[in-house]
């Protein structure tokens, strides 16, 4: 792969979380890959509770190959499938993954739902992998940057959806837009509403980095077991 300036990045990820460790558990990682299309590859995860074998966390991300010099979307060398192939397993830690369409910046601005901005962000070194751009786990952190704290104090998150767009260099500046929905119409009982999120990283320029979609359960209703529908 190198040798043809190909690597792999991440065009989608999708994380389901059932319910949070605590400090004293044991967890197993079980992680796999498989095949997607004619043209990808998939790396699935599951976490589960080493002494109860509950599960904690679901998840799946696709992959494509590119050619580091051009930027442009490559086929994978049939030598490198001939190399992975054999390790593929063909099984999906979710089964009925998020297809939803995620929006595009005029249709998040246009909408009357609640809005949070976050301007100014910038990469660290430590933000970087070895190709020099941020890493996909950066991104996370600043789709929650433009989240409401009433949300982070309230609320824990219970899934997301990411799609990764282009690239997000060392010298680039990011803004964090955060759309919010309550599945709940009273407020007043908001607090213990689930709610989910539509996000957008965008490049000062107006290049959209990665779109998101996150859901939210009440930290109240998970420890009582009610939640407003």
């Amino acid at each position: 792969m190198s040798k043809k300036n190909l690597i792999w990045v991440v065009s989608k990820m999708q994380v389901l979380v059932d319910h949070y460790p605590t400090w004293g558990d044991i967890i197993e990682v079980d992680t796999w890959v498989g095949s997607h299309g004619k043209n990808g590859m998939r790396r699935d995860w599951h976490i589960r509770d080493y002494n109860s074998g509950q599960t904690i966390l679901r998840a799946t991300s696709l992959w494509v190959m590119m050619n580091k010099l051009t930027r442009r979307l490559a086929k994978i060398p049939d030598e490198v499938r001939d190399e992975i192939s054999p390790h593929f397993v063909e099984r999906m830690a979710i089964v009925d993954e998020d297809n939803r369409k995620l929006p595009k910046l005029e249709e998040l601005s246009a909408n009357n739902a609640e809005k949070h901005l976050r301007k100014g962000l910038t990469p660290r070194w430590g933000d970087l992998d070895v190709n020099q751009h941020v890493n996909n786990v950066k991104y996370i952190g600043w789709i929650l940057e433009s989240a409401p704290m009433a949300i982070l104090e309230k609320h824990e998150l219970a899934g997301m959806t990411l799609e990764y767009r282009r690239e997000c260099g060392r010298d680039s500046v990011v803004q964090s837009l955060t759309t919010v929905y309550s599945d709940c119409a009273d407020s007043a009982r908001q607090d213990s509403a689930s709610i989910h999120c539509e996000h957008l990283l965008s490049l000062e320029s107006g290049a959209n980095i990665v779109k998101g979609r996150t859901a939210w359960r009440s930290k109240r209703a998970q420890n009582q077991g009610k939640i407003c529908l």
